[in-house]
């Protein structure tokens, strides 16, 4: 069996594992591919979840953008795949505990992802 014979969920079938170590949905989060440049929603990635882990690929050229694979209590997250991940946190509140340095809340925050070259 080749492996383009295996179907793909959409990046929502991600939201269970990715809750288990962020605080917001990132399915509804818009991220750029460091491939083709494509930006879209994750949520339209294609996700193979047949292997130990999760892959998401790009709806566009189906390059990897995230790899998740859960160890015991271990949670090895890959995302150099993603130039950005654009995240709204318009709906989220902070902790009371939490000092914020922010006067306003913020509407977005995007998270850049440096690429490094394999060693």
């Amino acid at each position: 069996m080749n492996s383009t014979a295996y179907d793909y969920l959409d990046g929502n079938a991600t939201a269970g594992e990715l809750s288990k170590i962020f605080a917001v949905d990132l399915t509804a989060a818009k991220g750029q591919c460091a491939n083709c440049g494509a930006t879209r929603r994750f949520a339209d990635a294609h996700v193979y979840m047949q292997s130990p882990g999760i892959v998401a690929r790009c709806a566009a050229c189906q390059h990897v953008l995230l790899r998740l694979v859960s160890v015991r209590e271990h949670v090895f997250l890959d995302v150099r795949g993603m130039t950005y991940l654009s995240i709204d946190t318009s709906h989220v509140r902070p902790a009371e505990s939490t000092q914020s340095t922010l006067n306003t809340p913020a509407e977005h925050l995007v998270t850049r992802i440096i690429n490094r070259p394999a060693s």
